[in-house]
């Protein structure tokens, strides 16, 4: 069956196609690389994401990210580093780079970034979370909670203080947790909060997509992938900044020797495939979780348009062409325009190409 949606929008994506957005030597043609392939998996729009590491570090990337004029870019995430030092929450992220939340260091941060942070992922509970949280909504760049071992009220006040999503929620916390409460329970029940979901089959099992997605709301549900290099590149070693990572056979990427989860290799297609496959939802409610859900979470738009082979039997979703709309990084189609639509609508046959 063929498919025409918006372009697919990823708050979440450390690198691709071998590129690491926070190896310190990124340049501007491996950013273009990156993008490029992103593209032919339909996604148009995207949040290049830094991880918690030192200000010179992140200002080296965050330059580079900041001087790229490719519209799909629109905007950074700042995961850390201002989260829990636990290991659990921690995730992968290094413990000596884990600093307290500070005006002056997210200022600094966004210097470098020529003021194109737009989404900040931290831990209420750090010392000086809160007031951080006042001041980034203050100034519209949305907060999220995430890698986080908070309790009720430290989420509760995050919220009131203006958080509005959580960042890979069932991931970044503790591997063992209360029955309840907990930081999951939370921030599910949460009618304030968004929630971001990694549906790669390694991050959350089937049931729990189904059962989050099911609390929270399709339209409170956000795809995204938390890519890193090793996204459309065979199994072996990648990096995601200092961190050396692994990506097994099986697609899931983790440290190595280790059980714990650094990032995936999932792209947004598979995605939205998995999350069909594991919610019984129809593929255009599925579609708007990774396309207009995030765009409209940021205050924007999606950019473009996506043809695309779906395939209900098999879970499969490959892009035919791809309109970013812009007369750059387009794959075998005409300029267009149907930006902004929320629906999934049959397509036509007549000028496509494969990607």
């Amino acid at each position: 069956m063929r498919i025409t949606f918006p372009g697919l929008f990823d708050l979440q994506v450390n690198g691709f196609a071998g590129v690491d957005f926070n190896a310190p030597g990124l340049t501007a043609d491996d950013v273009s690389l990156a993008l490029a392939r992103m593209r032919e998996t339909g996604v148009t729009r995207v949040l290049p994401t830094l991880v918690t590491s030192p200000f010179e570090d992140f200002a080296a990337s965050a330059r580079v990210l900041a001087s790229i004029t490719d519209a799909a870019i629109a905007g950074i995430h700042m995961e850390g580093p201002y989260i829990s030092p636990e290991d659990g929450p921690r995730g992968a992220h290094r413990r000596a780079d884990v600093r307290p939340a500070s005006a002056d260091d997210f200022d600094r941060r966004q210097d470098a970034a020529g003021g194109r942070i737009v989404l900040v992922t931290l831990a209420p509970e750090v010392a000086g979370a809160l007031a951080l949280i006042e001041r980034l909504v203050a100034v519209g760049v949305r907060v999220a909670l995430g890698h986080t071992a908070a309790n009720p009220q430290q989420i509760a006040e995050a919220i009131r203080a203006g958080a509005t999503l959580s960042t890979h929620l069932g991931n970044g916390c503790a591997t063992v947790l209360p029955r309840h409460p907990n930081v999951i329970w939370e921030q599910l029940a949460a009618d304030g909060l968004h929630a971001s979901l990694i549906v790669d089959g390694h991050h959350l099992p089937a049931s729990t997509v189904k059962a989050m997605v099911r609390a929270k709301g399709a339209e409170r549900t956000i795809l995204v992938t938390d890519a890193i290099a090793a996204a459309g590149c065979p199994p072996g070693r990648y990096r995601m900044g200092a961190v050396e990572c692994e990506l097994g056979a099986d697609g899931r990427v983790s440290l190595p020797g280790t059980p714990f989860l650094a990032g995936s290799s999932l792209t947004m297609d598979r995605a939205v495939a998995n999350t069909v496959r594991f919610t019984g939802l129809p593929i255009d409610a599925v579609i708007a979780m990774a396309s207009v859900n995030p765009a409209r979470y940021l205050g924007t738009t999606t950019a473009g348009t996506v043809t695309a082979e779906w395939d209900p039997e098999r879970y499969a979703l490959s892009a035919l062409t791809v309109n970013s709309g812009s007369d750059r990084g387009q794959t075998g189609v005409r300029p267009g325009s149907d930006q902004g639509q929320t629906g999934v609508r049959p397509g036509s046959d007549q000028g496509q190409t494969g990607v």
